[in-house]
């Protein structure tokens, strides 16, 4: 592995610890708030941000090419998997979710080789497809042999989620890492803000009275942390070291997400799930000894 391989994958791990508390702390806000308010309400909020950093760098406007591939982000990322993530914690506890989240890695990789032609060996794909197996074996055995419905919606925000993950690398190369964040909050501001300010006005009508600190400390952590400076490192890792290996880098988040939901949050986490995460790790750490073809170099615009 070369240096920039190995700075992408310390990129990829310092998201990856941002990302963590995403589901912990989603779980506190969704415990008030609608799933929804959630889910969009914090690219909303963090588009502020986003928009202020573009207008202060003085940023070009993407072409349309990009602005396509920003739609897909914004599906991925500002929508998808924050709605879905969110409503997956009003049945099933953050550390659950994690585990469940595993999948995401290899539908990255997956959509890595659809759309940036990343070529991961047979090994590769051995390992991926192994530590998938043993995360659908963890969600089964958890929810009594059967997916609970928490799961499916985790599902759900995972595959698209992965898309936008896969799709905002690709487009990294071309503008940089910080920058895709930027842009795909920025151009879909406009269509959350509708849907978002009737959700804050109904949730306003049927649950009048103060919001309690803690949700509001929460849902500051979600919009300014997992929906936008996390994905300053993770875009930039995800270019830099190639999609389908920092993808892997991913699965370590089990691990953070469940011992920060036990420290933090007083869950509990059985000692099957600590093993069934473990083994999941052991298939990442041998997938990083295979070979990856990587994807063309693509010069970065501007």
């Amino acid at each position: 592995m070369n240096s920039r391989e190995s700075q992408g994958m310390l990129l990829g791990l310092i998201g990856v610890m941002v990302f963590s508390l995403t589901l912990p702390m989603t779980r506190i806000v969704v415990a008030e708030w609608h799933p929804l308010l959630n889910g969009l309400g914090r690219a909303l909020v963090a588009a502020v941000p986003a928009a202020a950093l573009l207008a202060w760098r003085r940023e070009r406007w993407p072409n349309w090419a990009q602005l396509r591939s920003l739609a897909v982000v914004s599906l991925g990322v500002v929508v998808a998997f924050p709605v879905f993530s969110a409503w997956s914690m009003k049945y099933v506890p953050a550390s659950h979710g994690a585990v469940v989240n595993g999948l995401q890695p290899l539908c990255v990789a997956i959509y890595a080789a659809w759309l940036s032609h990343e070529r991961p060996s047979k090994l590769f794909w051995t390992c991926a497809l192994a530590g998938s197996a043993i995360v659908v074996a963890f969600a089964l055995q958890a929810g009594g042999g059967a997916p609970q419905p928490g799961d499916l919606l985790m599902l759900v925000a995972v595959g698209i989620g992965a898309l936008g993950y896969a799709e905002g690398a690709r487009l990294a190369k071309q503008i940089g890492g910080w920058q895709v964040i930027c842009w795909a909050l920025v151009v879909s501001a406009p269509f959350l803000a509708p849907p978002v300010g009737w959700l804050a006005w109904h949730q306003h009508v049927m649950h009048p009275g103060p919001v309690a600190l803690k949700t509001w400390l929460a849902f500051a952590y979600v919009a300014f942390f997992s929906q936008f400076l996390g994905f300053f490192a993770w875009y930039a890792g995800l270019a830099m070291g190639g999609i389908a290996r920092v993808g892997q880098v991913q699965l370590l988040q089990i691990f953070f997400t469940m011992a920060f939901s036990a420290l933090f949050f007083g869950e509990h986490v059985a000692p099957s799930t600590w093993l069934f995460a473990a083994a999941v790790i052991a298939t990442v750490m041998l997938g990083r000894r295979a070979t990856v073809h990587a994807a063309p170099r693509v010069m970065r615009a501007g």
